[in-house]
């Protein structure tokens, strides 16, 4: 029983601009490409794609995954432009590099290997 509660999840969630804020800033200075799932819990593409996201997250140790609820944290949302859920961010240097817009788990897998190189 005690070794299930190891199994913990590699996606981060946030819960408010100063946590984005602290953590863009920590993989800024660390050099580390960050993922961003931006999700709502009424979206049900959104819903689908959490598990594929958690998996991608265990694949590529080396990168920062984040989850945004759009509808918790509205002032990221709109910061970063977001209109649709679920949509996904790649981001480097603090900037965002590329986005995804609805559950494509295959091109999402694709842009995320290529992201590395």
């Amino acid at each position: 029983m005690a070794e299930e509660q190891l199994v913990k999840t590699r996606v981060v969630k946030i819960n408010s601009e100063e946590t984005w804020n602290s953590f863009i800033t920590q993989a800024k200075n660390q050099g580390c490409p960050v993922v961003v799932h931006f999700t709502a819990d009424w979206c049900m593409p959104s819903v689908v794609m959490k598990p594929f996201f958690e998996n991608l997250a265990l694949t590529y140790q080396d990168m920062l995954f984040l989850a945004v609820d759009v509808d918790e944290v509205k002032e990221v949302a709109s910061k970063m432009e977001i209109k649709a859920m679920p949509t996904f961010v790649l981001m480097r240097e603090g900037a965002q590099v590329d986005k995804l817009v609805g559950a494509n788990p295959e091109e999402m897998r694709k842009r995320v290997a290529g992201f590395l190189h």
